[in-house]
């Protein structure tokens, strides 16, 4: 598809959307017509909720600690929704709905050719995320990956961040790759990353802002967390755009890759770092990183708990923000987080490295 046709399929979009627009911002409708009460079918839209993605049942552990933190640690008001696909479990959805979760039942997407340069193979799961566009129940939905820490309250992203129709929020990718892993592109380096130029404390408030001499990096988003407004239509549109595009086989991280494409330029609104805390960015970055300011942390590469706890002394990469994971973890073990014992010895405990963390 070329970027003509992709535009216009994104037109047909915000057409069909328009057509469907209860006029919440109060503009366009007919005076007189809208003084008459108007009864519907319609069930009323729920305001919002956050939703992550489940395929697997070695997940399992990190979205015990994530319900944990998001639901019960920082009390948001909003539930968190668990698309699952066929290949998790039954035993898997019952500990989904014990940790007082929302269980809704998805369908994979795939893309309508291979990968010729995705980082990582597992990355190709990844596209399903943007069923959470399809959970369009909600007002606004906001897409949060099983592999984070919430550490304070984040509601203010529902209840106070101006977002268009046809807007997402997110935060940029780092793309500074202090581990040199080689499938990442040759311009991630430091210089070309947009957490460069920030300093605290105005980066609490004011991301970097992204100019016609920007690098191209720097209209990347990291889709950890990703604030949206869901959409059929949008997901209709997206699903044949990945499905017969030839420019898709060439992403290397395919949904953030595509959703920074498709809502290039006034549709990306860039979040502060701290709701989307990627954990490399605390050593690649320490004059914009605070601990007490982050809501969120993402574990991106490694995961806390197939790592192994580490030790009070621990030197190994990453050890004090995993330290965190664990120790929310500690916490939860008591009561299991309501989960039943049988679910707890079954699925949480064998996908879980309870051991001291090596070098």
């Amino acid at each position: 598809m070329s970027r003509t046709e992709a535009d216009e399929v994104k037109k047909d979009v915000s057409t069909a959307a328009a057509a469907d627009d209860t006029n919440g911002n109060g503009a366009g409708a007919d005076t007189a017509t809208s003084l008459i009460p108007i009864t519907s079918d319609k069930p009323q839209k729920r305001k919002a909720c956050w939703a992550t993605l489940l395929t697997r049942d070695n997940y399992l552990p990190g979205l015990v600690v994530l319900s944990q933190s998001l639901l019960r640690d920082s009390a948001s008001k909003y539930p968190l929704v668990v698309m699952v696909t066929s290949t998790l479990s039954d035993r898997a959805r019952e500990v989904i709905v014990q940790l007082g979760c929302e269980v809704r039942e998805v369908q994979p997407i795939l893309p309508g050719q291979k990968s010729t340069s995705q980082a990582f193979e597992r990355f190709t799961e990844a596209w399903t995320k943007l069923r959470a566009f399809e959970l369009d129940e909600f007002e606004r939905v906001v897409m949060i990956d099983s592999d984070m820490l919430v550490r304070r309250n984040m509601d203010e992203l529902v209840d106070e961040l101006p977002l268009g129709a046809h807007q997402i929020a997110a935060g940029f990718a780092c793309t500074c790759n202090p581990n040199k892993i080689g499938t990442y592109p040759d311009d991630w380096i430091p210089a070309n990353c947009a957490f460069t130029p920030q300093r605290h404390p105005s980066c609490l408030t004011t991301p970097t802002a992204i100019t016609p001499t920007s690098p191209p990096t720097y209209k990347l988003l990291n889709s950890g967390l990703v604030v949206i407004h869901p959409s059929s239509s949008t997901m209709s549109a997206m699903i044949h755009q990945i499905q017969t595009d030839p420019k898709v086989a060439e992403y290397r991280f395919p949904d953030q890759d595509f959703l920074a494409e498709w809502f290039e330029g006034d549709g990306f609104v860039a979040l502060p770092w701290i709701y989307n805390a990627l954990k490399p960015t605390r050593e690649c970055h320490p004059e914009m990183w605070r601990d007490e300011e982050v809501r969120n942390i993402h574990y991106i590469l490694n995961k806390p708990w197939s790592s192994g706890y580490p030790l009070p002394d621990s030197t190994v990469q990453f050890a004090d923000t995993h330290r965190w994971w664990w120790d929310t973890y500690r916490r939860v073990e008591p009561t299991r987080a309501s989960v039943s014992e049988e679910l707890w010895n079954e699925l949480i405990l064998p996908n879980i490295k309870d051991e001291p963390q090596v070098e």
